[in-house]
């Protein structure tokens, strides 16, 4: 088995700002604790809440690494205790509660899901976040079920595109706003059954069109604020409407009479400061239900670009570009 040093290069975040201040370092190799993992990081995948993290308004929760990353590829090379010394050179994929951009990093055994053969590493360490987030609250908070049909803002990210790979595999009508037709392009061909740019037309007006004025069972947003009244209008009765990112504001005006006469469901929800036990639990449904699809080679992350480690603060200024389409990775 290779040794394990007691140092390693790691990104951490100098002051809160810019992508200039993700600055590459060494650090302390982490030690795993009773059911932990020490996993030696093949790559990371790069999320929207890094970002925030690094501009000081997403800080980590209490007890997590302060260094960015949630999820991570690898190969397991030390456990915290003997229940768990078996996965010890196994190919993992993992959600972790930051430290994810380093040559190590820790993950809760629970969080970890195998690599099948056939699944490169780098494509494995963009799955973990964003199937995390989308089978939650897609499948779990908005109780999705074949025939619905669901919008989703921003179809081109990384939450996008699973949606709408997921939808395709599980019998949902995937409708998707983008920024472009170009983008919207793309998200067609991903398979998404109708793709708005938000740019040139008012969306809701369009999914009036589309549904022949029935409206959606489900929305999925990430961008809050003004969106929310439209949204809500999106919505057939009944409808779900699921908010996991405010990057369109915080607060949002609704008219509630229109809450209760068409009996609508307004919910939301974070990932990362959920217990290592709802965690667990979320891996477990996600393997029992969707990891299938994965190993079948029929569910793979849309990969946009990679990146050294040590040019992280470059991906991250890729991301806020509005540029990508799919997923952006650090490759170790």
């Amino acid at each position: 088995m290779q040794a394990i040093p007691e140092m390693m290069t790691a990104i951490s975040i100098s002051q809160p700002g810019g992508p200039e201040v993700l600055v590459a370092g060494e650090h302390c190799v982490p030690q795993p604790s009773a059911g932990e993992l020490l996993i030696k990081v093949a790559a990371a995948g790069i999320n929207r809440p890094d970002v925030v993290q690094r501009m000081g308004l997403y800080p980590a929760p209490p007890n997590a690494s302060p260094l960015p990353g949630l999820e991570i590829s690898g190969i397991v090379v030390a456990a915290g205790a003997d229940d768990h010394l078996h996965m010890i050179g196994s190919r993992v994929c993992a959600l972790v509660n930051g430290g994810g951009y380093a040559e190590y990093c820790i993950a809760k055994a629970g969080h970890c899901l195998p690599v099948p053969q056939g699944l490169s590493m780098t494509e494995a360490a963009a799955l973990p976040e964003t199937l995390f987030t989308v089978w939650h609250n897609l499948f779990e908070r908005a109780y999705a079920g074949e025939g619905d049909t669901a919008l989703v803002h921003g179809g081109t990210s990384g939450i996008g595109t699973m949606a709408i790979m997921l939808g395709k595999l599980f019998g949902l009508t995937i409708i998707v706003t983008c920024g472009s037709d170009a983008k919207c392009g793309q998200a067609l061909g991903l398979g998404a059954a109708h793709a708005i740019n938000y740019k040139t037309h008012d969306f809701a007006e369009e999914i009036q069109k589309i549904t022949g004025s029935k409206g959606v069972e489900i929305v999925l947003d990430m961008v809050a604020g003004d969106y929310v009244p439209r949204n809500l209008n999106c919505l057939a009765e009944d409808g779900r409407h699921v908010t996991i990112a405010v990057q369109g504001g915080l607060m949002a005006e609704i008219n509630m009479a229109q809450v209760m006469s068409r009996r609508l469901t307004l919910t939301g929800s974070t990932l990362r400061p959920r217990t290592d036990e709802f965690k667990s639990l979320l891996a477990d449904e996600i393997y029992k239900n969707a990891w299938d699809f994965v190993e079948r080679g029929d569910l793979r992350p849309v990969m946009d670009k990679s990146f050294l480690l040590t040019d992280a603060s470059a991906a991250h200024a890729h991301m806020e570009s509005g540029d990508h389409f799919g997923k952006i990775v650090l490759e170790v």
